[in-house]
């Protein structure tokens, strides 16, 4: 027991650091980093502990080898720098999902979040709060809404002008966007104005504060699923609005999960799963080059910009893939396709196929048969205009199969 609980001590500090540098470090932070004998991390946080004497290592590249190094390390006194709070958006997390946290002690500072929070006066209970630093920015696309405020973490100087002109472009030119650059410390400044006028040069090390304001033609694209079609670039082939917003239901998006998307087409469904969620993934099959051209513009344009697309046939394509959390048949659906589907998909997990051909739904009928799950009937009809006058048109019926493994 002695021999465990002494190759489990704590032996690696993640310290959180602010522009004050070692100054704003309670007393008891300080002197684990006074005391390191190696301190990592990169050239600004060397430089704010720069009176402290230790072995200095910068991030190494690529950053994934820096676990490896740190493993290097172990049985020294080793610190590493982050900026505010290590576990918020920071090298902390990363670090804890390949160390045992019973190795670390984490020293966290005020968060870039907090600091922005302060000087704005909004409750961080009522922000969604949000990083780009390193990620594509588009992925902020999904949390543009009326009356939202966002507080993102950028990649430099340049990212906020690219989000006053996602946002201008959306109809939000009128928000308040405010810049916050290297808060905290005696260089600290601040930068005000409208997305649609936007002309600031800001530092590189930058906090961006969005207070979202709608204009009366602003596109409303809200995170619940079953957004409008014409949002989407499409040849006519996809899950229209309504059913759309059925099967992602049943799909149940959650943070974090991942979806097979098997004949994605616009990749309308993956899009809105990654959009319904933090964090959710997805995969979108589909063997036509065009398809996949417009279900990746359509993933920029709406806010998914990680979506992955793969070139191939089902169930062919298949085979390899990461075992997925929800799995949606859209296309290719066939009993081979159903099996491989099934056996790969994790326990709880969701899997969706909709037919609208006469021998697609036999198939359906006889998997329900044999397999269980609820098996139902999508109609829906749009008023149009009928000459002069408004009739109902009905679109193609949907005959939808959907079960939990359990």
């Amino acid at each position: 027991m002695g021999d465990q609980t002494l190759v489990n001590a704590p032996w690696l500090h993640i310290v959180g650091i602010g522009e004050d540098g070692m100054d704003g470090l309670t007393p008891a932070t300080r002197a684990v980093v006074e005391a390191a004998e190696i301190i990592v991390g990169g050239d600004r946080h060397h430089q704010l502990s720069d009176n402290v004497t230790a072995t200095r290592v910068a991030w190494p590249s690529p950053f994934d080898a820096l676990i490896e190094k740190l493993n290097e390390f172990k049985g020294k006194r080793v610190v590493v720098l982050a900026t505010g709070d290590p576990l918020w958006f920071s090298v902390g997390a990363r670090i804890g999902r390949a160390i045992p946290p019973a190795q670390i002690v984490y020293h966290p500072q005020l968060s870039a979040f907090q600091l922005t929070a302060a000087r704005m006066g909004w409750s961080l209970a009522d922000v969604e709060t949000l990083t780009v630093h390193g990620r594509p920015v588009h992925q902020m696309v999904a949390f543009i809404q009326p009356d939202q405020k966002l507080i993102i973490l950028t990649t430099g100087a340049e990212t906020p002008a690219q989000i006053a002109q996602f946002l201008s472009e959306r109809g939000f030119g009128g928000s308040e966007m405010t810049v916050l650059a290297n808060m905290g410390g005696e260089k600290e400044q601040r930068f005000e104005g409208l997305a649609d006028s936007w002309t600031h040069e800001v530092p590189a090390f930058n906090t961006l504060a969005v207070n979202c304001i709608a204009a009366p033609d602003a596109a409303l694209l809200p995170r619940v699923p079953g957004l409008s079609d014409d949002l989407f670039q499409s040849d006519g082939t996809m899950t229209k609005q309504e059913v759309r917003a059925a099967t992602l239901a049943k799909l149940m998006p959650m943070r974090g999960a991942f979806l097979w998307d098997i004949g994605a087409g616009s990749g309308s469904v993956a899009i809105e799963w990654m959009r319904a969620a933090r964090y959710a993934r997805a995969i979108g099959i589909e063997p036509r080059a065009d398809r996949r051209a417009m279900a990746a513009e359509n993933a920029l344009a709406l806010g998914a910009p990680k979506l992955q697309l793969i070139d191939g046939e089902v169930p062919a394509a298949l085979n390899g893939l990461d075992a997925p959390d929800a799995i949606f048949i859209g296309g290719g659906l066939s009993s081979e396709t159903f099996d491989i589907a099934w056996k790969n998909l994790r326990p709880l997990g969701r899997l969706v196929a909709n037919a609208v051909t006469l021998e697609s739904e036999a198939l359906l009928i006889a998997l329900h048969k044999k397999h269980g799950g609820q098996l139902v009937k999508i109609g829906v009809e749009r008023a149009e205009p009928v000459g002069r006058l408004t009739g109902w048109r009905p679109a193609m019926t949907v005959t939808q199969w959907s079960l939990v493994k359990r």
